[in-house]
């Protein structure tokens, strides 16, 4: 069995696991321009992960995790605050700590960005800090969700510490890096599969995958574009091939 995974637009992932979990990464669908109707509701979630508090990251994930309650992994503050909205398994950490679930190794990363939620009345709450995470599979492949960040240095030592072979990477600029800092991102964290997302979703968001073409012919990487709603196959297996 091999890992799949579904981009639903924007930074908002399903990957259903060589076990048969689904993992939702940051839940953003209903009001998400870029996810397809057929995805606005999920039939079924084991594992939520949510980088951070913004509402294109959580739009979704009190209605999910009060449906579904999946295993929950967030940021202690954001895991806390989505406890009280009726997540009943939740299990908190921080930067730095790695722990498994549903046969998935999930070790939390560090984000450069900003992490408020808004509350009904507007009001806008501390959230934790932003991050991504380092996801390991069965099978051996990991896979890397920055979350929302701009580049930093210490992306190297996430490529020496967890090798990720793929990596999910904003590009869009303006709220996250653009392209050119995307470039630099991947020299950084080396991977063999890019995944961009973040962009195309806002007018603002002006970065495009085409823009990664540059760094993926020098370093030797896939720039790999995925349609909103399209599953694809990766195996860790047949990785260097690279994807089915």
């Amino acid at each position: 069995m091999s890992v799949h995974v579904t981009w639903l637009g924007h930074s908002t992932f399903r990957i259903e696991t060589p076990e048969g979990k689904t993992i939702l990464i940051d839940p953003w669908l209903k009001s998400n321009p870029m996810c397809p109707e057929s995805e606005k509701h999920q039939k079924k979630v084991d594992l939520l992960l949510a980088s951070h508090g913004h509402f294109d990251h959580i739009g979704d994930a009190v209605e999910v995790v009060r449906e579904h309650q999946p295993t929950v992994i967030a940021i202690y503050e954001l895991a806390t605050w989505l406890q009280k909205k009726g997540a009943k398994n939740v299990s908190p950490m921080n930067k730095g700590g790695t722990q498994e679930a549903l046969g998935v190794k999930v070790t939390m990363t560090h984000a450069l960005h900003s992490c408020g939620i808004q509350e009904d009345d507007g009001s806008i709450i501390y959230g934790g800090e932003a991050c991504g995470f380092v996801m390991g599979f069965s099978d051996g492949l990991k896979i890397y969700h920055s979350g929302d960040t701009a580049v930093f240095g210490d992306m190297k030592l996430i490529s020496e510490l967890y090798a990720p072979d793929v990596c999910m990477i904003p590009i869009g600029d303006h709220f996250t890096m653009g392209e050119k800092e995307a470039q630099m991102a991947c020299e950084l964290l080396r991977p063999k599969v890019v995944i961009p997302m973040h962009y195309g979703t806002f007018p603002l968001l002006k970065g495009r995958p085409s823009g990664l073409r540059p760094a993926a012919d020098e370093l030797g990487f896939q720039v790999l574009e995925l349609k909103p709603g399209q599953r694809k196959e990766i195996s860790a297996e047949k990785l260097s091939g690279v994807l089915k």
